[in-house]
């Protein structure tokens, strides 16, 4: 029992039990805060004093693992960050991320998500790969500046859920794995361009874009995917142009 003097905050939870029903419901559950709770701390008390059956996703408290995404009145957020102090709305309303099936409650399926990353080939691809004895790829701090911005990437897809093209297309390879893609094209050790580009410049890829920039709003790292995009394009309508008027070129 909360104390006299103890804030209470209510909280409305999307609920979803596909082994129950199939219709996702409301639930409101009233809870006693402080002042340094964020959302996840909410989830994590509801779940520990009154529902044990709440089932979300969460790992490292920290910003870091981006597992623990959701969408609080309306917009895509890091429940580890948010603070309820700062949420004016009553009820909170929390739900799961827009344009993903959900599993159960605030649970979605990020296989799809998954399917894109791969797509972009997110990894270096050297044509020449040395031994390991003959020493590490070394870069210049100038070299590791270029990509780091989209290296910060957390893979939380909180850019998926507020993209409007994704969430008419789930065929379009999003935001976050065109970031990723990008951060490896801009990587000097990197030798995998052609095949990286011809991968994400297609029908579904980055060309889909219609450069809304929700993605960039959301994202809580910076990474700017919206602009990754552009300069995705840039590079891969530079490569056509060269294809075009230099086919013998080495591109």
């Amino acid at each position: 029992m909360a104390d006299r003097g103890t804030k209470m905050i209510k909280l409305r939870i999307s609920r979803y039990r596909p082994e129950r029903s199939g219709e996702p419901f409301d639930q409101e559950f009233t809870i006693p805060y402080r002042d340094d709770m964020v959302v996840l701390d909410a989830l994590n008390y509801i779940k520990d004093h009154i529902d044990p059956t709440l089932t979300y996703r969460w790992s490292c408290r920290m910003g870091i693992c981006g597992s623990c995404g959701a969408n609080v009145d309306g917009t895509p957020k890091l429940t580890c960050a948010l603070y309820l102090r700062d949420l004016k709305k009553r009820p909170v309303l929390i739900e799961p991320l827009a344009n993903f099936a959900v599993l159960k409650d605030l649970v979605v399926d990020i296989e799809p998500f998954m399917e894109k990353l791969e797509a972009a080939k997110p990894y270096i691809i050297r044509k020449d790969e040395r031994p390991i004895e003959r020493g590490e790829y070394r870069q210049t701090p100038e070299e590791l500046e270029l990509y780091r911005q989209q290296s910060l990437c957390i893979n939380c897809m909180l850019c998926y859920s507020a993209c409007p093209v994704y969430g008419h297309d789930e065929k379009f390879l999003g935001p976050a794995a065109s970031a990723l893609a990008l951060r490896y094209e801009l990587d000097s050790r990197d030798q995998g361009s052609e095949e990286r580009l011809a991968a994400v410049a297609t029908e579904h890829g980055i060309w889909q874009c219609t450069f809304v920039g929700e993605c960039s709003v959301v994202c809580p790292k910076h990474v700017d995917p919206a602009g990754a995009i552009q300069q995705l394009k840039a590079l891969a309508a530079t490569r056509l142009m060269k294809a075009m008027l230099l086919p013998l070129a080495p591109r």
